[in-house]
Order: structure tokens, then sequence, then C-alpha cells
């Protein structure tokens, strides 16, 4: 089967965006949780606190690394992959990527080494200072990227004058309808991201040796953050529905299995087999009647100016996003967040029975723990993915498309990309992977802990 070089393109422009995203959440949740460990190091003098602290840090340092450099690919591939997009969006993305750019070189420049390397140079309120400027300064920088992202799925704030957007209103760009939610769905992964790993990691270490008292905090914390992003995502992923049914009505009738303008909604949960068929009014179709709810949903599907609900035979078939990718990844990201809710309801009836050292936790909650360490990070890309393969087939929502704007290079020039992409991303991945487990086995000085098995 011939694969078209808009798909290739598509697949290497999200793969590039989601290895970026993941740490740039990563650094951005565990920048916060380092500023309030070095807090409680300094508040309360507790060597527990400062070794967190100092564990941590490395892997924040890592995953910072990773995030800036993965986001040279990405600004390579949109002149690359897109070549006219920058000229089309270049007064609206240039100067919001200058302001990310600058935020963030003045936090490495100014406040990153500070707090890598001068803790000893520098008082304790200097270095918390530096701490939390890190992390602040890395917030901003995400921000504007957001501001970005959101603006594409909601233009606001700018026209598109002669093939090129204006901007008319700085302010209305900024703060968009898409820009809170979309940044506090990238808060609330970043949150789950880092608070699963923090669990994973401290009950793999368990279930080796005994843990320090530093461990045993992390343990704690690590509940408390993933507890907090769990909240927070599932208060922005309703935020976020009810935004994409306003300005994205044909996303928000695919994403609810929602086929017949009008019609009474049954909200197609799991089981379900969806079929793409010949025309827009046919495009889902639940096989299984019983997989249906009977629950009305009017809060998550767009209305036309009459009231009527807009369902997918509503929709011009070339503007629909891809109904069943889309479909099945709003069903994988409810049933990740129903797992990470289970995981984390059994460890907190567990450590409030038994106390909230790990080690006397049963053996099977250990292992369910460590192998939850990554499901923060599968929850946030699956959420991330639905919001951007829910854009397709724009790149600006409503007005450029992918296939208008695709490179003139042939499909195998960019299988030669992808896979080299793809490769590439797979060694940092699994680099990052294996510094991780080597620290938590070790410590940040390689030294074998006692107790601990081969």
């Amino acid at each position: 089967m011939e694969i078209s070089a808009l798909l290739l393109a598509r697949v290497q422009f999200a793969l590039s965006l989601n290895f970026h995203v993941l740490f740039a959440a990563l650094a951005l949740a565990l920048g916060w949780v380092l500023g309030f460990f070095r807090w409680m190091a300094w508040r309360r003098p507790d060597a527990a606190w400062m070794a967190a602290y100092r564990f941590w840090v490395r892997i924040f340092a890592l995953a910072f690394i990773l995030a800036l450099a993965s986001a040279l690919p990405v600004l390579f591939e949109l002149g690359t992959l897109w070549p006219a997009l920058l000229e089309r969006v270049g007064n609206v993305a240039g100067p919001l990527l200058a302001f990310g750019v600058t935020t963030l070189f003045l936090v490495k420049s100014v406040f990153m080494g500070v707090m890598l390397f001068g803790q000893r140079r520098v008082s304790d309120p200097a270095h918390v200072f530096a701490v939390f400027a890190v992390a602040l300064g890395l917030t901003c920088t995400i921000f504007w990227g957001v501001v970005l992202q959101s603006w594409t799925h909601v233009p606001k704030g700018a026209t598109l004058i002669d093939g090129r957007y204006q901007v008319i209103d700085w302010a209305e760009l900024i703060l968009n309808p898409a820009m809170g939610w979309y940044l506090a769905l990238f808060a609330a992964g970043g949150v789950l991201t880092t608070g699963f790993l923090m669990l994973g990691i401290t009950a793999w270490q368990a279930g080796r040796r005994p843990l320090e008292d530093g461990e045993r905090l992390t343990f704690r914390t690590g509940l408390g953050v993933a507890l907090l992003g769990l909240a927070m995502q599932a208060l922005a992923l309703d935020g976020t529905a009810r935004m994409t049914a306003h300005y994205q009505p044909a996303t928000a009738a695919a994403v609810a299995g929602y086929r017949d303008s009008g019609s009474a909604p049954d909200l197609v949960w799991f089981g379900g087999s969806v079929t793409t068929r010949q025309g827009p009014s046919d495009a889902v179709q639940a096989q299984n009647p019983t997989t249906q709810k009977q629950v009305t949903a009017t809060r998550w599907l767009g209305h036309d100016a009459q009231g009527t609900l807009i369902g997918l035979d509503a929709v011009d078939e070339d503007a629909l996003p891809p109904v069943e990718t889309v479909f099945w990844l709003a069903r994988l990201a409810l049933l990740t967040w129903f797992v990470m809710a289970a995981v984390l309801l059994v460890t907190s009836g567990v450590a409030a029975v038994r106390g909230a050292d790990p080690g006397g936790q049963p053996r099977a909650l250990l292992r369910m723990q460590f192998w939850s360490t990554f499901l923060g990070a599968v929850a946030w890309l699956t959420v991330w993915n639905l919001v951007e393969i829910g854009r397709t087939p724009f790149l600006v929502w409503g007005t450029l498309t992918q296939e208008d704007l695709l490179t003139e290079v042939g499909a195998q020039s960019l299988w030669v990309g992808l896979v080299a992409t793809a490769v590439l991303y797979a060694v940092l991945l699994t680099g990052f992977v294996g510094m991780l487990f080597h620290a938590a086995r070790y410590g940040v000085v390689p030294v074998r802990k006692p107790g601990a098995r081969a």
C-alpha cells in the first residue's frame, strides 16, 4: 500500500511534537516540585528534603535539555514540511516564538546555573529564589508556546488579508478562548507525568531495598502530585470539550460519535466498532447498540444558530477530522483516566491504613505502581494527540489546510526523514529511561545502596 506524502509529513511532525511536549511538560511540573523540595529543605533543615531535591534536580536537568533540544527539530520541520505556513502566519508566530525564546534563554543564562551548580556558592534564600525563578521562567516560556498552539485552534485577534494573517488585537489573540483550557491541559499533563514517575520510581526502589527518608518523602509528594493532576485533568478536559463544541463542532461530533444533526444524542462509550463509510453522514456508526449509554451529551456538542445540535452529517467531508482516530483517542483518554484513578485510590487507601511508607505496602501494589510509572505520560500524550489530531485537516482552524501548505518533497525523502526522526527519538528516550533507573538504583552518586538486590 502506498502511503501519501501528506500522511508521512503528519506522522513525522506529530512524532517531533510528542517528544517535545512530553519533556516540556515533565520539566514544567518537576520544576515546581523542586521548588517545593528546596523550600522545605530551607525552612525545615532536614537532610531528607535535600536528598529528594538533589535526586530529582538531576532528572529535571535531563528533561529540560531534552525539551530544549527537541524544540529545534519542531521549528525546523515547520519550515520544511509546511514551507508556506510561516509566511502565512509569521506576523502572529514570529513575536510569540521570540517571546518564548527570549524567556527561555533568560532563564537558562541567569538562573539555571545557580540552580544546578551554585548551591554552595550562594545563600540559601538566593538558591531557593533561583529554583523558583527557573520554574516560573519555564512556565512563561511554555505559556507563549501554548498561546500559539491555541490560536491555531481558535484564530481570534488576527485576520487573513491577501493570504497572510495580520494581527488586529494582540490582547484578543493572546487571550483567545482556547488558551486557558489548553494551558490547563498542559499543566495537568505535566503534573500527572511527574506524579506517576515519582510514585513508580519509589515503588521500584521499595521492591529492591529499604527506602531512605528522602525517598519516602518523594513517595508521599508523588502521591499528592498525581492526585492533584488527576483532578486538574478532569476539569481541563471538561472545559476543553465545551470550548471545542463551540468552535470546532466537527471535532466535538467525532469525539462523541454523534452522526445525525438534531437527533437525540446518545454518548457512545466503549466496545462498539466504528466504521467510516462513503459519506460524512455515515462516518460514525455504533454496531452494537448495547454499548451506548443513554446520556444526554449536549454539553459537549456544538449548536448552530437555530440551536440544533451539529452532527457529522452537517460538516463537509473535506473538513472532517480523522473520525475513527479522534473517536478512539477520546475513549483511550477516558480509560487511562479511570485506570489512573483506580491506582491512586488503592494507593491512598493502603497508605491511610498502613502508612505512607512504600516499604510497608503489599508487593502486588508496589508492582502495580511500578507498571504505572509512565501512565501519566501516556495520559498526557493521548490528550495532546486528541487535541492536535482533532484540528486536522487544518493547520489554522477553518482557513489553512495541511494539504495546501505541504512541502513538494517526495514521499521517498519524507520516509527517510521519518525513519531518522523515529530512531533518534527512540535512542534519546531509551537513554533517559536508562539513566533514570540507574540513578534510582545507585543514587546521583553511583554507590550501591545497603540491602539492594543486583
